[in-house]
């Protein structure tokens, strides 16, 4: 009976993990789209930044601009379904033909992108979000 009400009150929990879970992965999103454009926190492999006007650059700007709005959980759905779609372009045409296995050919983040985001274009932000303080 204890273990019922332990796991009861965890689940709980589960709509503000659902909001921390989009804060946290959208911040380190956002930090993979500034790397490209501004080569902050670090810089490319290559050096230096991506050209604005090119697919790296429309990605990254993706990343950046998407990404601080799913941080803020404004719009979620629609901005989540596009980067979703963005993470599978990545993963399909700069990490899949280098190899089959994710791990190999560096496209794990790709595909846990894809897939969060995925939930999050079904799911929602949850209750921290402005996307929630606008229903109210």
């Amino acid at each position: 009976m204890a273990a019922t009400g332990v796991s009861m009150g965890w689940s709980g929990w589960a709509p503000r993990f659902q909001s921390l879970l989009r804060i946290v992965a959208a911040f380190m999103f956002i930090t993979a789209g500034t790397t490209k454009l501004f080569a902050f926190p670090a810089m490319i492999p290559s050096g230096g930044t991506v050209p604005l006007v090119s697919q790296m650059g429309l990605g990254a700007c993706l990343e950046v601009f998407g990404g601080a709005l799913l941080l803020l959980g404004l719009f979620t759905r629609p901005v989540a379904f596009i980067l979703a779609g963005e993470m599978a372009v990545a993963y399909f045409q700069f990490h899949a033909p280098n190899s089959f296995w994710p791990t190999v050919n560096n496209g794990v983040p790709a595909v846990l992108y894809c897939f969060i985001w995925l939930y999050f274009s079904a799911a929602g932000a949850g209750p921290w979000s402005l996307d929630a303080l606008r229903r109210k």
